[in-house]
């Protein structure tokens, strides 16, 4: 057994090295553990994959997908951006503001990062350096700005986090309210001192602006505020509010603005449910070999060794925030969710940390972990999409990746900040049964 052992674990090393998929990687070590560790029937694989057809919540993995590649493919960021501009342009740093809540509501909107510094970053990077801002300066506030947004509605990495984790997702989504309206707010001050700063002119407020702002991107700007509403207000699910979200984006993109064709919405909807099929499978051979861990008590040996070493709650916080932000460098969220929650979630509450803040400070970990030199995978991005080498970038981003250090420890350390809204909403969260 244990030479099978070792031949497993260089096969594994290899298959990570090689470049082998996630979920191959995950699927394989959940069948040898099964097969030759606890001597149990492969089936217990495929019967975890078949439960996860019934998860609360897994419909609004598809659909918010869907949503998230058709504004995508569309102009939605461009009315998006103008929309910012015309509210928040007469401001000090007035650009660097529409910068971080543009990013912001794509982040959430899309699900994804690296998109946003793609679609977003690259229209007002240019425009920040002609309205006289700093070259590093502007590459950082655009690289940053990819890294905010997870927190928010309808983010999917919530979703997926409340789904692995047992949490309710509501509870998340009105958890990360304010951590990270926080971190958006520490950056929009440096925006604007950076705006000062640099002595950049500032334009006058137009009601007639955006009044016209708020006219082209009627059909979108509502979107946020109707599935915050439904949810919030228990009127539609999580799964419902992908329904509502996916058939608007349809609507709207397709009918309204009409800048999806026909023949485009069905390359959409290959590339997104490519996706979804990437999360999913990866998703069953995790819950898979999850299962297994806690079969095997894993999670419980983890906490006894932890218990050894590290008797305060406030030392394991700063090993988990350390530990995270370098998963954050070499996984992407989708992936470090699945296959590190399992682990840690037993863990972090057995030294006494809420589920529910659990979830805010791992999601805002891998935010910021994206961002995090020398190997954040939103540096490249950035790096890739404005022709810039990867240590310009380095340097652009240092001072907004200390600024979100600085709101991951507020958040970290003032639990109140995620459950302070909860707590207002008076219930706790009850666990979720997969």
């Amino acid at each position: 057994m244990s030479l099978i052992a070792l031949l497993f674990i260089i096969t594994v090393l290899f298959a990570i090295l090689v470049g082998t998929p996630l979920f191959a990687i995950v699927g394989g070590a959940a069948v040898f553990c099964f097969a030759y560790v606890a001597d149990v029937s492969i089936t217990a694989l495929v019967i975890e994959m078949a439960r996860l057809a019934n998860a609360p919540g897994i419909i609004a993995i598809p659909l918010f997908t869907f949503a998230g590649y058709i504004f995508a493919e569309s102009k939605a960021a461009d009315r998006l951006i103008n929309m910012s501009e015309a509210v928040f342009g007469w401001m000090p740093g007035g650009l660097c503001v529409v910068v971080l809540v543009a990013c912001s509501i794509f982040t959430a909107m899309t699900g994804a990062s690296g998109v946003t510094i793609i679609a977003v970053g690259g229209i007002l990077l240019p425009a920040l350096i002609k309205e006289g801002y700093d070259e590093l300066f502007s590459l950082g506030i655009t690289t940053s700005g990819g890294s905010l947004g997870l927190l928010f509605v309808p983010s999917l990495p919530i979703i997926i986090y409340g789904m692995i984790a047992r949490v309710d997702i509501v509870q998340l989504f009105i958890a990360g309210v304010l951590p990270g309206l926080l971190a958006v707010l520490l950056l929009v001050i440096y925006g604007i001192r950076g705006g000062l700063k640099f002595n950049v002119p500032r334009g006058a407020f137009s009601f007639k602006k955006v009044g016209s702002a708020l006219w082209d991107a009627k059909w979108e700007a509502p979107l946020p505020f109707i599935i915050v509403f439904g949810i919030y207000g228990g009127y539609i699910t999580v799964g419902e509010a992908a329904s509502v979200a996916a058939f608007y984006a349809i609507v709207s993109e397709c009918f309204i603005y009409r800048e999806i064709s026909l023949k485009k919405l069905f390359t959409v909807t290959r590339e997104s449910m490519v996706m979804v099929g990437a999360i999913l499978i990866i998703l069953g051979c995790a819950l898979g070999f999850t299962n297994f861990l806690v079969d095997r008590h894993v999670p419980q040996e983890i906490m006894v060794f932890l218990q050894e070493h590290i008797s305060s709650k406030i030392v394991f916080l700063i090993a988990l925030n350390v530990f995270l932000l370098i998963v954050g460098c070499v996984m992407d969220v989708f992936s470090a969710i699945i296959v590190i929650v399992p682990l840690i979630a037993p863990v972090a509450i057995g030294f006494g940390v809420d589920p529910v803040h659990l979830g805010i400070i791992f999601l805002t970990n891998l935010s910021i972990g994206y961002l995090t030199p020398p190997i954040g995978m939103n540096l490249f991005i950035a790096s890739a999409r404005f022709n810039e080498p990867v240590l310009k970038i380095f340097r652009a981003a240092i001072p907004f990746f200390l600024i979100l250090l600085f709101a991951l420890l507020i958040i970290t350390y003032v639990p109140q900040l995620s459950l302070f809204l909860i707590d207002l909403f008076g219930q706790r969260p009850p666990l979720l049964e997969l």
